[in-house]
């Protein structure tokens, strides 16, 4: 806060100055031209008169915030991109060089802190000083009253009628100003104008502020300028773009000797030192900040961060008002991003798409259990060069994040009717007949509500793949992504269901039902962003807990206060059983025999592809139990639209089928494979068969225990239980003699198994073979076991 001055200058004495400065110039016959005030103006009226004039002006000068440069970092602290529309970090007078205040003081106001607004005796000096040089040497006007006029330009922005009125050369303008500067004095103490001056003025060549012109000019704090640096500064204050050190070096050294001059005359140094100093070069040390994400290291994170922010009702009333905070205000933005991660994704797209090929590659990474972002790339960098592949539209994020309206998944859609069936209670064993094609009636299948889906036509499915079998089971439908097998499962279970819960797991464009709840669900026809898809599946990954995506964790503002903090925003969108079970079906997918069995990781892994039935793009969503990265390649034209990858260009190749196993999924391998080192060597939890039916489980030894004892082992392992028949048996009597299926045998949870009990009689001794005849060499022939092998090895 502002420190008041003891002693404040009244509007009177204020005039008192300005009539005697006016008779000086009468008698000297002289008019002061572009002084501090138009005396030939003011000898023409009464002192009464002037003094009413000012107390008719406004007295207070609004000073407000002054814009400062917003800061983005990685998660590691490290700055990812700087955004401002004036390139400036405020500091507080202590944390500038004493050499630095000396320098500016020298040449701007060197009885600063002697005089009151208004220096009578360093006006006149400077108009003699001036007239003798032919130019400007010293500043007529005090510091208090540039303040006032940096601070009407800088609140003119863009407006050229005010920032016309705020530089015009006129009585009132001049009157106004004077009395703006004497307000400044009455209620701010010496300090705080010098502070405020300090990191209002503009050095030049973007540099708005002290600390932002010594980190530009030299790349050094403004507390560290050494004496050299601090003339260069002082000099440029005046005309930043005709002593530009960097366009025009001489100019600024000149200036610069100048302003060493004036420290000499007014005391601060000798002018041996002086001398000495003068013959040196200006020790430029160039640096430049960077505006916006576009240089950045992860520049369409970057974007996503800033257009994600800019919905956030808290940062601003709407959208403007939340850019221009960004823009301003100073904010210390801390992200999600993980550098190596995003390393990782960059080098993983970049290396199968190529910014210039006609298809597109991305990749999102999301981390289960809390949804922060690790990483987005894509194949086409950022800019306006459509020659070099780039562009500004951001394939990987919501189109409100990055203005691309998406693209279809394929099959990796089908995880969500396979979880929303296990949540249902459909047994993982449950077969279903899967012809390569089928026509299913599209009034078969229900939506919300138990109403029919109004359509009365068929709804014809082919299969693109082979699962082995006729009747797979949920396993074998999945890792063979069996299109017929999946319509029907969604035809058994209804839209409803998996539609929702692909809506509360993140899927932002469904709120169509009449477009999207339809039976070509399960094919994956909506539009979604690889970030979508990775989220989604992190919450298998989380054991049905989702957590909405999230590139932030918390803004600062500039004086270092918490803004707002960014928790993870977690709900259970499903049980634990049915996310368990699903994780272990679709590790199948990734295991040996699975379509992308070649992205095996050195840890547990599953994951789904997805290929479009026109070619359009092709998918790959993959996971451990720590981190979810969705891989997706997609044929668009130049606006975005999306169009057939037939025949575009994939890595310099022209492809002419494309499937997700084949080209997306290598992307997510290469991706996941570089960052595994990283990750904890988790494992998923393994479906319960108690909870979740058609588990493959052993059937436990029972043999010999009690009915009641045998039930509980058996049903504590899923099964049901049924009571045969008594058999003899070396078993006590009413204990157990066997079960169907077999001890040790594999069968689905939930299906029954049959005891059968000892009677206490135990089975008569088998009698032994009767010795065979030599001869008849057919006969000593191994026999010909009825059971063949039906094992998978």
């Amino acid at each position: 806060m502002s420190e008041p001055r003891s002693t404040a200058r009244t509007a009177g004495r204020v005039v008192s100055h300005l009539g005697v400065m006016a008779l000086v110039s009468v008698v000297l016959g002289v008019v002061v031209a572009g002084l501090a005030i138009p005396f030939a103006g003011v000898a023409g009226i009464g002192t009464r008169n002037l003094a009413d004039t000012m107390d008719q002006l406004p007295a207070q000068l609004e000073t407000g915030t002054l814009d400062q440069r917003t800061t983005i970092l990685d998660r590691n602290g490290d700055v990812l991109a700087t955004v401002y529309d004036q390139n400036r970090v405020e500091v507080p007078l202590s944390q500038v060089s004493r050499k630095m205040v000396k320098a500016m003081l020298a040449t701007e106001d060197a009885r600063f802190y002697q005089h009151g607004a208004l220096d009578l005796q360093g006006t006149l000096r400077a108009f003699i000083t001036n007239q003798a040089e032919s130019g400007t040497v010293q500043g007529g006007s005090s510091i208090t009253q540039q303040l006032v006029k940096q601070t009407l330009l800088y609140q003119a922005g863009d407006n050229k009628k005010e920032q016309a009125a705020a530089t015009a050369d006129t009585y009132a303008r001049k009157l106004q100003e004077l009395r703006y500067a004497v307000a400044l004095e009455q209620n701010h103490s010496k300090d705080w104008i010098l502070q405020r001056y300090l990191n209002t003025v503009y050095f030049g060549d973007g540099a708005y502020g002290i600390q932002s012109a010594a980190k530009h000019f030299f790349n050094v704090n403004a507390s560290d300028l050494s004496l050299l640096q601090s003339a260069t500064l002082a000099g440029l204050v005046r005309n930043p773009s005709g002593y530009d050190p960097i366009d025009d070096p001489q100019a600024a050294t000149n200036r610069r000797n100048v302003v060493l001059q004036r420290m000499v005359s007014v005391g601060i140094i000798k002018q041996r030192r002086a001398n000495k100093l003068s013959k040196r070069d200006l020790g430029l040390d160039p640096q430049r900040t960077t505006n916006g994400c576009t240089q950045s290291t992860a520049p369409f994170f970057c974007q996503y961060v800033i257009n994600y922010l800019k919905t956030d009702p808290a940062l601003g009333d709407n959208r403007k008002a939340r850019e221009n905070l960004i823009e301003t205000g100073g904010l210390t933005i801390k992200t999600t991003l993980a550098p190596n991660y995003q390393k990782a994704a960059d080098t993983a797209v970049s290396s199968h798409v190529y910014p210039t090929d006609q298809a597109i590659g991305g990749l999102a990474m999301v981390q289960p259990g809390t949804g922060e972002v690790f990483a987005i790339a894509q194949s086409r960098p950022m800019g306006t060069d459509k020659a070099k592949g780039q562009s500004y539209i951001n394939y990987t994020v919501p189109k409100r994040y990055g203005n691309s309206g998406g693209f279809q998944p394929g099959s990796t859609f089908k995880a969500f009717v396979l979880a929303a069936a296990i949540e249902k209670g459909v047994p993982l064993s449950k077969t279903i007949y899967s012809p390569p094609h089928i026509d299913v009636p599209q009034n078969s299948f229900k939506v919300c509500g138990g109403k029919n889906y109004q359509s009365t036509a068929d709804y014809p499915v082919n299969n693109s793949t082979d699962p082995g079998t006729s009747n797979p089971n949920l396993y074998q439908g999945t890792q063979y992504s069996v299109n017929t097998f999946f319509v029907q499962l969604e035809q058994q279970i209804g839209l409803c269901k998996p539609y929702k819960l692909a809506k509360r797991m993140g899927i932002t464009g469904l709120q169509d039902t009449n477009k999207w709840m339809v039976p070509s669900f399960t094919l994956g026809v909506a539009s979604v962003s690889p970030l979508e898809m990775a989220d989604a599946y992190a919450t298998f990954a989380a054991r049905g807990l989702y957590c909405s995506p999230r590139p932030v964790t918390s803004i600062s503002d500039a004086n270092g206060n918490e803004l707002k903090t960014y928790p993870a925003k977690c709900r259970q969108v499903m049980q634990n059983s049915t996310a368990d079970a699903v994780n272990d079906i679709l590790t199948g997918v990734i295991a040996p025999g699975g379509f992308a069995s070649a992205q095996q990781l050195d840890s547990p892994a599953a994951g789904k592809t997805g290929t479009t039935q026109d070619g359009k793009s092709v998918w790959f969503v993959g996971y451990t139990p720590d981190m979810a990265a969705a891989a997706m390649i997609a044929g668009a034209n130049q606006y975005g639209t999306p169009i057939s990858l037939t025949y575009q260009t994939v890595g310099g190749r022209t492809i002419y089928s494309a499937s997700g196993s084949g080209y997306a999924a290598p992307i997510w391998g290469d991706a996941m494979k570089a960052i595994m080192g990283q990750l904890p060597n988790d494992s998923f939890v393994a479906p319960n068969a108690s909870d979740v039916a058609g588990v493959p489980t052993t059937v436990p030894d029972v043999y010999g225990r009690s009915l009641d004892g045998a039930r509980k082992q058996l049903e504590a392992a899923g099964f049901t239980v049924a009571y045969g028949s008594y058999i003899n048996s070396t078993y006590p009597e009413g204990t157990v003699a066997a079960t169907s299926p077999s001890v040790g045998s594999t069968a689905p949870s939930g299906s029954t198994i049959t005891i059968l009990q000892s009677n206490g009689t135990p089975p008569a001794p088998s009698k032994p073979d009767k010795p065979k005849k030599s001869g008849g060499g057919d006969k000593n022939k191994p026999g010909k076991g009825k059971n063949k092998g039906r094992g998978r090895g």
